[in-house]
Formats: C-alpha cells, sequence, structure tokens
C-alpha cells in the first residue's frame, strides 16, 4: 500500500465471491428467506397488469360497476400484500448487510490492532481508514443493495418476459425489438461505470490519507507557512477526485437517456402493431394497456440491474483490499504458553541481529545481562539502534537472529499478552487518547480503580497538577493530550506506569523534553519508579543515568562501551567524550 494509490480495475474472482460468501453463512436463514422474498415480489409484479387487463376488457367495456369495485378491491390487496414484502424485503437486505459489516469490521480491528509495527511504518493510516470504514460500507452494499437486488431484478424479468411470450408472442417479439440493445448498451455501461466508480474510491482513500497526515502535521505547516502549498496539494487531490465523480455521472448521464429513448420506441412497437391487431379484433384494448405496463416492468429492472453489478464489482474491489489486510502475514506470532508468575525481572540478550528491511542491520550481534532489580541505561547517538532494543524487549518486532531471555526463558516461549502486562513503557513522546484522566491512566483496566490512580499519582507527585485541572482526574486532554503540556503529559505516562506497577520498566528519554522544573519532578518519579524493579533508560541528558548499575555505549548497532558510570569515565572513551561534550555545553548555557 503506497502513500497514495492508483486506481486498479479488477475482474471479478470467483475465490473472493467464495469468501464473501463465507461471511453470509452465520446470516444463511435471514438471506434465503430475504431470497424466498424476491421471488413472491417477482410473482406479484405481473399481477397488477393481468388485473388491469381484465378490468378493462370484462369490466369498462360492459360497463359492469359491481365487478370494476371487485377488481379494484383485489388490486389494493395485491397492492398492499407487494408493500408489505417490499418492506420486509429491504428491512432484511440491509438487517444482513449491516450485521456482515459489523462483524467484518471487528474482525479487522482486531487483525490490525495484532500486526507488527512494520505495517503500520510502511502503509499510511488515511488508507487503513479508508478500509476499515469506505470500503467495509462499500461491501455492506453487496448484501443490502447488490446480491439480494440482482435476484430479485433477475426474477421479475424472467416471470414478466414468461407472461408476456405465453399470452402473445408475436406482441412480446414486437414489443421487445429494441431489447438487444438495451443489453449491449447496459453492459458497456457498467464497464465503464466500474471502472470510474474503481477511480472514485482511489481518489477517497487519498484524500482520506492526505488530510490524516496533514492534520496531524498542522504545527509544522503553520510554522512553516506551508498553508498556501498544502492547500494547492490538497486542491490537486481534490480536482482529481471531482474528475473522477464527474466521469461517473457523465455515464450515469447518458445511459438513462438511451434507456428512456429505447423504452419509448418498445412502447411505440407496441402502439404500432397493438394498435393494428386491435383494429383487426384480435385482441382488444386491456391486452395491450398490460403490455405496456409489462414493458415498464421490464425495462425498469434491466436498467436497474446495470448499477446493481456497479455496487456488487465496487463491493468485490473493496472486499478485495479488506481481505489484502487481513491476510497479512505481519503478526507477531504468540504461540508461547509460558507465564512467568511472578516475572523475576531478569533480562538477557544473546547475540540479537536485527534489520527493518531485511538488508540494513540495526542491531549486530548485541550482548548483555541484567540481573532482577538493576538499572540499565543506554546511550549513543542518534540512530545508534537504543531504541531499536527497546522495541525488541517489547517484541513489537521479531529479531533477525539471536535471543532475547527473560528469567531463563526465551521471551518467544512466553505468552505474548501476559508477557508484556509486566513491561512499563514510558516515551518520549506521550500518546494520550480523547478522555479523561483517569482513563488514560487505566487504559480500560478494571483492576485499577480510582484509588489506586490516586495513590499513584501522589507516589509521583503529580497529584496536584492534576487537582488543579477543571474536573480534575476527569479532564479531558482531548486527542494526543494536545491540552497537557509536555511535561504534564510526561507526568501522566508516570502516573500510569507506576498504577501498572510492571516487574520490567522502560523509559525511552522521558526528560529530553521537559523543562527544568518539570524535570525536577520527572526525576523524583523515576527515582520512585526505578526502586525494586528491573528497568532500562534511553536518555540522551548522562547527569540522569549516573546512578545506573551499567552503562552501555551503542555506536552503529553495536555495544562499544560497556561498564558503570566511574569505570566508563576511567576509560576516556566514547562514553567520556559524550560526558565532556555534554559538561561543556552545559557550562556554555
Amino acid at each position: 500500500m503506497k502513500r497514495f494509490e492508483k486506481a486498479q480495475v479488477r475482474k471479478v474472482d470467483w475465490a473472493l465471491l467464495k469468501r464473501l460468501y463465507g461471511l453470509l453463512k452465520p446470516y444463511s436463514r435471514p438471506f434465503y428467506f430475504t431470497a424466498l422474498l424476491a421471488c413472491l415480489l417477482a410473482l406479484l409484479a405481473p399481477v397488477r397488469p393481468a388485473l388491469v387487463q381484465i378490468a378493462i376488457d370484462e369490466h369498462v367495456f360492459n360497463r359492469s360497476l359491481e365487478g370494476l369495485i371487485n377488481i379494484s378491491i383485489l388490486m389494493i390487496i395485491v397492492l398492499v400484500l407487494e408493500s408489505v414484502t417490499r418492506y420486509g424485503f429491504i428491512y432484511l437486505a440491509n438487517w444482513i448487510g449491516q450485521h456482515i459489516v459489523k462483524a467484518l469490521r471487528v474482525r479487522v480491528y482486531k487483525h490490525i490492532v495484532s500486526l507488527k509495527l512494520r505495517f503500520y511504518d510502511q502503509n499510511p493510516i488515511g488508507a487503513l481508514t479508508t478500509r476499515v470504514i469506505n470500503d467495509l460500507e462499500a461491501i455492506n452494499n453487496i448484501f443490502s443493495q447488490g446480491l439480494v437486488m440482482i435476484i430479485a431484478d433477475v426474477l421479475t424479468i424472467i416471470f414478466v418476459l414468461t407472461i408476456m411470450f405465453y399470452y402473445d408472442w408475436q406482441l412480446a417479439l414486437a414489443t421487445l425489438s429494441p431489447l438487444p440493445l438495451m443489453v449491449l448498451g447496459t453492459y458497456f455501461f457498467q464497464k465503464k461505470v466500474r471502472s470510474a466508480s474503481e477511480k472514485v474510491r482511489t481518489q477517497v482513500s487519498n484524500m482520506n490519507t492526505y488530510l490524516q497526515e496533514h492534520i496531524s502535521g498542522m504545527h509544522l505547516i503553520q510554522i512553516f507557512s506551508r498553508q498556501e502549498t498544502s492547500i494547492r496539494e490538497f486542491d490537486d487531490i481534490n480536482l482529481k477526485h471531482r474528475a473522477a465523480h464527474i466521469e461517473t455521472v457523465w455515464y450515469y448521464a447518458v445511459f438513462f437517456p438511451v434507456v428512456e429513448i429505447l423504452l419509448a420506441c418498445s412502447i411505440g412497437m407496441l402502439v404500432w402493431w397493438g394498435g393494428q391487431r386491435i383494429l383487426q379484433l384480435e385482441i382488444q384494448l386491456g391486452h395491450m394497456v398490460a403490455y405496456i405496463l409489462y414493458v415498464h416492468m421490464l425495462y425498469r429492472p434491466i436498467r436497474q440491474l446495470a448499477d446493481r453489478f456497479g455496487t456488487l464489482q465496487m463491493g468485490i474491489v473493496a472486499s478485495d483490499r479488506v481481505f489484502k489486510i487481513l491476510d497479512q502475514k505481519e503478526v507477531i506470532q504468540n504461540n508461547g504458553s509460558t507465564i512467568l508468575d511472578p516475572l523475576k525481572g531478569k533480562i538477557e540478550f544473546s547475540n540479537v541481529c536485527f534489520s527493518y528491511d531485511k538488508t540494513t542491520p540495526v542491531l549486530n550481534d548485541v550482548s548483555f545481562r541484567l540481573n532482577p532489580g538493576e538499572t540499565l541505561a543506554i546511550v549513543g547517538e542518534t540512530g545508534a539502534g537504543k531504541t531499536t532494543i527497546i522495541n525488541a524487549l517489547c517484541r513489537f518486532y521479531e529479531l533477525s537472529s539471536g535471543h532475547i531471555l527473560i528469567d531463563d526463558h526465551d521471551i518467544k516461549t512466553l505468552e505474548l499478552n501476559e508477557y508484556r502486562k509486566n513491561l512499563g513503557l514510558v516515551l518520549q513522546d506521550v500518546f494520550l487518547f480523547s478522555g479523561s484522566i483517569s482513563e488514560n491512566i487505566s487504559m480500560g483496566n478494571s483492576a485499577i480503580g480510582q484509588d489506586r490512580i490516586e495513590e499513584s499519582a501522589k507516589a509521583i507527585g503529580a497529584d496536584e497538577f492534576i487537582e488543579a485541572l477543571p474536573g480534575s482526574y476527569q479532564f479531558n486532554p482531548m486527542e494526543r493530550g494536545v491540552s497537557l503540556s509536555m511535561g504534564q503529559r510526561q507526568l501522566v505516562s508516570f502516573i500510569r506506569a507506576m498504577a501498572f506497577d510492571p516487574k520490567i520498566l522502560i523509559l525511552d528519554e522521558a526528560t529530553s523534553s521537559v523543562d527544568s522544573a518539570t524535570e525536577h519532578l520527572v526525576q523524583k518519579a523515576i527515582t520512585r519508579l526505578l526502586k525494586d524493579r528491573t528497568s532500562i533508560i534511553i536518555a540522551h541528558r548522562l547527569s540522569t543515568i549516573q546512578h545506573a548499575n551499567r552503562i552501555i555505549v551503542m555506536s552503529d548497532g553495536k555495544i562499544i562501551e560497556q561498564g558503570t558510570h566511574e569505570s566508563l569515565l576511567h576509560k576516556k572513551g566514547e562514553y567520556y567524550r559524550l560526558y565532556e561534550t555534554q559538561f561543556k555545553l552545559q557550562e556554555i548555557s
């Protein structure tokens, strides 16, 4: 999936249709009942023209008022029965579609949240949003507006044609002489509309991707005064979207008048041929009126079939996109069954190698050991592989080679969800969801009540700032926590870690973006959190890691130095150089 997609028109894939039918299986009974209602509608459709013929030929011309009243009552009964049947048909068709899409949407989301981070590195979020929302609605249309409606239309056509040829094949042939042109036009129309509709859906996906990306980065757009450039780029995408829509509208604008012309030709042929036979007393007027109604009943479903097939094909294209996400194998396999209870916190990296793209090594033969309760600090230049060690420890990615051992157990043998419950992660860029402060701390864990949240806040020393917020712990920080400062978001993340009480604590440059006043609170929070926990700290400020049990220095994915703060300074190697550089910068500032 690229940043922007190109439209691709695909032929009907029968294997894909089989998978779609698999979605229908749990609702097979309602579907078959809907199909039964479609058959009943097809049977009822030709009844009204037949009743009109009887009314005209047997009662109007014979001046039989009583007979006319009786046939009118019968027509009302048929009309009511047809209306009730159509209501049930439409309701059930949409009920099936909505239930299938609801189940499929949950299934897709469940699969998405289990994918490796590599998948999100390679796929734009806006395109994924389009898959989960727009494309799934197109799949809904397969069942609510496509498949069952096509069944109803085809049955109506079959029944009407059967009656027309059964009662008067000569009049039927004369009436339907323009029909081959109609079928040919319908074929070309649905082919062109399918292509144009695919372009529309592709442009919708591109627009969603662009909007999501640029709204998320709005502060950069404004600070670099890129508003006009951004508007021009969006206008270009919007123009392509409009052009795709106009192309679709153009095909409809041509097709429907052509259908009306062909319908008029059929009616003209019917009047010309039927009128002669009426004058020759071969048929009666009611017979011709009934055939006029039959022609209208025939052309309406034929005209709609083109649109229905377009809906079906677009749903198939959308389902292909959705199934491609479900077929993604970028999933961290949770094949482990070992549950460490309690987890002590011993960590060992043994000859670990890793590459994001399978060609460029990011970690190269990394080995270290951390005993329970110890603190490890990782330092190095940007791109040295520090954060990658954290990603590997959290099993966000699979290793290229080597092993990670937790309490002497290979990490792959551990039950993944239970293992991650023992991890606490505090990042530099704290992500908060739209919801209350309490909800962002508990993360939906029912075991973490309000009392535990407030106790954790007091332990961290962050209760004062929360209680000063409007609504206190019920304050909504909004999406990504934009209502709070960077330091306040960091404190919330520390409270979250404290509330979850992890056995292994990971701090990824957690103090690099906070001011001096907030850093004092954060340092107190770190000191409280590190107590009796195995901890890994990634930090640029070397003054914050001097008391770590061990410090490793990384460069180009390798460990080049390791030891305590004092021993590394004594070596006067890379750590000594980094420390001296920071010390001089602090003196200058």
